[in-house]
Formats: C-alpha cells, structure tokens, sequence
C-alpha cells in the first residue's frame, strides 16, 4: 500500500482551476433574502420556536459515517491531516518513515488513494437497515477540508478528485429509497485552525498554491475572520440547498463567539427552507453554540445524569480510539452499545453510532458484525426503545453510569441489578419496560421500582410479558420489587445475556380511561 500512495501523489498539472470565493455579495443577499421570508428570524427569540419533530423524537438511534482522505493513511485517527504537521506526535513520525517529509508528500498526497472503488451505497443503506437505524449522517466536510459532495466553492472535493464521485449524494439518495432519513454533517469550521502545524516549518502547507485546500492555518487562539465565516456559512447553506438534508450536525468550534450571528443565520436559513419543502429538520450542536431550545443538544461519547426533558443526542463511534478506519481500532461490544443504548432512550436521548468506513469503500467486517448485533437485539426488544418515552425515572442500579463527555473511555461492567426504563402511551393501554443490563443467572429479574413500597409505579399491572418470549412469565410483586421468572433462556445466551426486557401493561389509570378502553 505504501508504495501504491508514493505512486500516486497529486499531479499538479491535472488539479481543477483555483474557484474564487472571495465575492460573496451574491451568496449573502441570497441568505439574508429567504431568512426575511420567514417564518424563523435570526434572532434567538424567533429560534427558540422551534420544535424537534416526532419522526426524531421517535426513531432514537442512527449511523454516522466518517469517511473520507484520511481514510487513506488510517492512522492514528481522523485528526491524521492535522496531527501529521504536529512534531512530536505518533502521526508526525510515521508519515516521515512511511511516506517521507511533509514538504515532498503533504496531506493531499493521499487524495489520488482515496479511491471508493468498491462502495455500494446501497450495500451499505441496507446493512444500517438491518441494524435497526432510523436515519443516517454522513460527514459531509470534515476538519480536513476536502467536501465529500459536489460544491462550487471549492476544487477539493469527491467530485473532481480522487473517486470522483458525489459520495454525500449518492449516499443519502440511497438512504432516501430505503425509507430513512437523509442528514448530513459539517466540521468545516475547525479548518480555521486545523492544519496550522504545517505553518511552522517547511511543509506542503506553506505553498501559495495548495492554500485553497489547507486553509487559514491560523492559531487556535485567534478568531476567524469574516471572508472565514462567510464561506463557513455558505457552504452550510450549499449543503442545505443542494441535498436537503433533515439533519444538519455541527461540530464543536462553532460556539466560538465570532460565529454566533453567522449560525443564527444557519437555523432560520435552514428552518425557513425545511419549511417550503414540507419537511421537519433537526440541528445538533455540542456545548452552547445554540440557545436552548433552538435546536437539539448534542453530547460527544457520552451521557447526562437523569431524564433531560428535551430531547438531546449522544454521539458515539463503534471504536473507542478513532472515528474513521484504522487499522487498530478498540472496538466496544455490541452488550456495551446495546447497554449505551437503552440508558441514552431512558433519559430522553437518541444515540447517533458512527462507523468508518475504508477509503475503497467497504464497512470493515468487525463493524459489520457489531451492527448486525444491534440490529439483531432491536428485532427482539425494539418496541422497548423506538417511539418510547422516559418513564418516571430512568433506571436503578448499584453501577454508576459514565456521565459527560468523552466518558466512553471503558467498557462499564454493568449487573442484574442494574436497568434502564421507557414507557409508551398506545390505544390499547400504557406499557412500561425494564431493560435489565444483564441477564440474571438465576433467571429472576428483581425490579425494586416497580415494588409497592416505592410508590412510583401508580396503576396495577394488567399483564406481564417478556419480550421475543411467547410464554407469560410467573411474576409476583410486594412492597420491595416486582419480581419476574424469566424463563430459560430462548436462544442459549447470546444477545440475550444482555438487554433481556420485561413489559408491563397496565390497567387504565382513572374510571373514565378504562370506559375508553373498553369501548376501544
């Protein structure tokens, strides 16, 4: 492989004319134009309006895809673009013994490897399918700054280089036959700063003509300029236009303050155009880049102590170490992300699990498998997490859950004892369930907060069931716990080692519901 990319480095003589960006009049009037025709302003007042869509609120659980150049190298991580101009890092020291100093093969060396020969974007829908997602986020432009989708702003992108193919394109028209949900995601707002490594010494980033591609470079410390923003806006809205998406995921640094009015500009641009389409959207942003209830709060590898009462998102990767591919992933078990799962449902959340795939186009076989698993767990226990709502406590249990971000560092050894809830309103009645973490090895599910001493569960209990189990189970239930005979176990302890769940119906709550349900 290593020969292969010394090959085929960037031929100069075959790039795309530079694009000029530098005239954005046009562009702003534009913008500013659909913004004044409402119905979002951009003024936080007008934003805070918005409301998350049922179809978000219901599908809880998604796929993410980081895939692009730096899929090539897969190493290290996805932060090989900035991390290999960094002296003294791991990624700066293999890409001077692998490929050579960064003057002679710079990042954009890797573009010609970045080949996608083998990508089948329906392959690919059909195996998100499988594993239970409801709507799918492909990366769009990460920190790198080569545009995954066809774009007029720039000359690094998929379309006219490496593959040569519209793979945000090709992959959301694939998601939108299958009857999921089409999004999109931009990190383009960190290139402000990304690549300033190379800056400080003789690199390929320092040439005039590759700095269309490598960017600003400029300090982390410094904020962006407003030729910086407007482009950042304008291809945000490029997006918009182009693919339609109905997610829209931000990264980070766009809660630096120079790019507060220009984000606002983003939502009402966004909602005003989701509004002629006849469709609802969601905004994911991290930390404070929006003002609460704007738009739909996202936590990266993490969780939130208890139930939020809007609804919110946990972004996570299948591997604990990288986003995109690399050849050394510490991948999680599909118990942990069945496990992550339920606790982000039970708090109101949707989990959003990325995978990455190779630069010729393939989902590694490791990550096809954990899919697969998730997809199997939800054909047998989905009704507890799709369309669900969180009961009136999220979960018992002796394990303390990983709060905040980033706090997916290890695998969290959770017990019997430990479960998550959700509930659901339905015409036939209201349903409750306990998502026990662990199977019991007695086979006895011991529910402390459905015990009558508790006093958190206010109905009887019309019927118990287990899920993906025919037989009722023998259950009894006094002052300290519901206790619930599983049963053996039906497919000999494999995905039901974990997440086993167990279902309450419960009687209609006053006289006149229960007339209502008897008269259907």
């Amino acid at each position: 492989m290593v020969s292969e990319i010394r090959r085929h480095g960037i031929d100069r003589s075959e790039l795309p004319a530079v694009v000029d960006v530098t005239n954005n009049s046009v562009g702003l009037s534009a913008v500013d134009a659909v913004i004044a025709a409402g119905p979002f302003e951009d003024r936080w007042e007008s934003l805070t309006r918005y409301q998350p869509p049922l179809w978000y609120l219901d599908a809880k659980f998604g796929i993410f895809l980081h895939w692009g150049v730096y899929s090539v190298p897969a190493f290290g991580s996805e932060w090989y673009s900035r991390s290999m101009y960094l002296a003294g890092t791991p990624e700066f020291e293999h890409h001077v013994a692998t490929y050579g100093d960064q003057k002679d093969f710079g990042y954009k060396d890797f573009i010609p490897s970045f080949t996608m020969e083998k990508f089948d974007p329906d392959e690919w829908v059909a195996l998100f399918r499988r594993a239970g997602a409801q709507f799918v986020v492909p990366v769009a432009e990460h920190h790198d700054g080569f545009a995954m989708y066809e774009t007029a702003r720039s000359r690094w992108k998929a379309t006219a280089m490496g593959p040569k193919r519209d793979a945000l394109g090709d992959l959301l028209d694939a998601t939108r036959r299958a009857w999921m949900v089409a999004g999109a995601s931009s990190h383009r707002a960190e290139h402000w700063f990304f690549m300033n490594g190379g800056a400080r010494f003789d690199s390929d980033v320092l040439d005039p003509e590759l700095v269309d591609f490598y960017g600003p470079a400029q300090r982390e410390e410094t904020a962006p300029n407003e030729q910086f923003l407007e482009d950042w806006l304008l291809r945000t809205v490029e997006v918009i236009d182009r693919y339609r998406p109905q997610m829209l995921w931000f990264d980070w640094w766009i809660e630096q303050p120079a790019f507060e009015p220009y984000v606002r500009k983003v939502a009402a641009y966004y909602y005003n155009r989701a509004a002629e389409w006849g469709r609802e959207v969601v905004i994911n942003y991290k930390w404070t880049a929006f003002a609460e209830g704007s738009a739909v709060y996202d936590v990266e590898r993490g969780s939130i102590a208890g139930i939020r009462p809007e609804v919110w998102q946990n972004d996570t990767s299948v591997s604990r170490n990288s986003w995109c591919w690399i050849k050394d992933h510490d991948y999680k078990s599909v118990a942990d992300l069945i496990a992550e799962l339920a606790d982000v449902v039970a708090k109101n959340g949707n989990l959003l699990l990325n995978v990455g795939p190779t630069a010729e186009g393939t989902i590694p076989v490791a990550e096809q498998e954990i899919l697969e698993g998730l997809g199997a767990w939800l054909s047998r226990n989905g009704e507890a997490i799709y369309g669900t709502r969180p009961w009136v406590v999220a979960g018992e249990g002796p394990t303390e859950a990983p709060v905040g971000s980033f706090a997916d560092h290890q695998s969290t050894a959770y017990t019997s004892s430990d479960l998550r809830f959700t509930s659901r309103h339905h015409v036939t009645g209201d349903y409750v369930y306990a998502i026990v973490l662990q199977r019991p090895v007695d086979g006895v599910a011991r529910i402390e907060s459905f015990g009558r001493g508790r006093g958190l569960l206010t109905r009887e209990i019309r019927a118990v069931s287990v899920l993906g189990q025919a037989e009722a189970p023998q259950w009894r239930r006094d002052h300290a716990a519901l206790t619930v005979e599983l049963g053996p176990d039906p497919q000999g302890g494999t995905l039901t080692d974990v997440g086993v769940v167990v279902k309450l119906w419960l009687e209609p709550e006053t006289a006149q519901e229960r007339v209502d349900f008897l008269h259907g």
